[in-house]
């Protein structure tokens, strides 16, 4: 039996706002929902502050273990934003303004109070690199190979992968569902052991929560394959309902 070929990316959150607590990230969960529909899991994450040597030694770890990496954060007019110099860094490249996005931002800032500087520093890309479109502002991502260098703004880093849907070559989309059970999963986890173990190419996540003075958890059963996901659902919930626990579809 030929196994499926699974597809993975990596994102490097950069940022010393996300490491402090200032700002929360958002881009993770969006990222990984994204990727799903395009068939391409997200396998890890990294948070690295704003310094070129964090950010080139995750860049070359990352790169090398998955077919994508994105990048979030670091690519606007600022002094400390420097993602696009560290990038360059770790593939050995040169920076460049590109003339497509000095376009782009001479028309976006023409009513804007023009172009400047700062404003330029958006314009420049490691050199090679072909741009992200980006609606809302203007200033672009940037695409290098399989890595792709985006704002770390939510709503412009979702613009961004608008941009990017479809492009990417992936698998099939990761289905899940979920079913739930006021049970501890302590006490069920040689069930969900053996029942993940009688269904080879599914996972089973277990997430436990405490609420109304009681202790449950909702049970995530995923896989490429629907019918597999259903095979799954159905056994664990035998199983579960054999040993006297009450389930709820969906989830509690």
């Amino acid at each position: 039996m030929q196994t499926e070929r699974i597809w993975t990316a990596a994102l490097i959150v950069i940022g010393d706002e996300i490491l402090s607590g200032r700002t929360q990230d958002r881009n993770v969960a969006q990222l990984a929902s994204w990727l799903n529909v395009q068939g391409i899991r997200l396998a890890e994450v990294r948070i690295v502050p704003d310094r070129e040597e964090a950010i080139v030694e995750a860049v070359n770890i990352l790169r090398a273990r998955n077919d994508y990496l994105f990048t979030t954060g670091g690519i606007g007019p600022t002094h400390d934003d420097i993602t696009v110099d560290a990038m360059a860094a770790a593939l050995g490249v040169g920076v460049v303004h590109h003339p497509a996005a000095v376009a782009v931002l001479e028309r976006y800032y023409a009513s804007r109070g023009g172009i400047t500087e700062a404003r330029l520093r958006m314009a420049r890309v490691p050199e090679g690199a072909t741009l992200i479109e980006n609606r809302l502002t203007g200033a672009p991502g940037i695409r290098y190979g399989n890595i792709f260098i985006m704002a770390g703004v939510p709503h412009i880093t979702a613009g961004m992968l608008d941009a990017l849907t479809g492009t990417l070559e992936g698998g099939r989309p990761v289905v899940s569902k979920t079913i739930g059970s006021w049970v501890a999963e302590s006490e069920i986890a040689d069930v969900l052991r053996a029942v993940e173990k009688a269904h080879d190419g599914v996972a089973i996540g277990s997430y436990p929560f405490f609420r109304e003075g009681r202790t449950g958890a909702n049970f995530v059963v995923r896989s490429p394959d629907e019918a597999l996901v259903d095979t799954c659902l159905a056994d664990l919930t035998a199983r579960l309902t054999e040993a006297g626990y009450a389930v709820a579809a969906g989830g509690i």
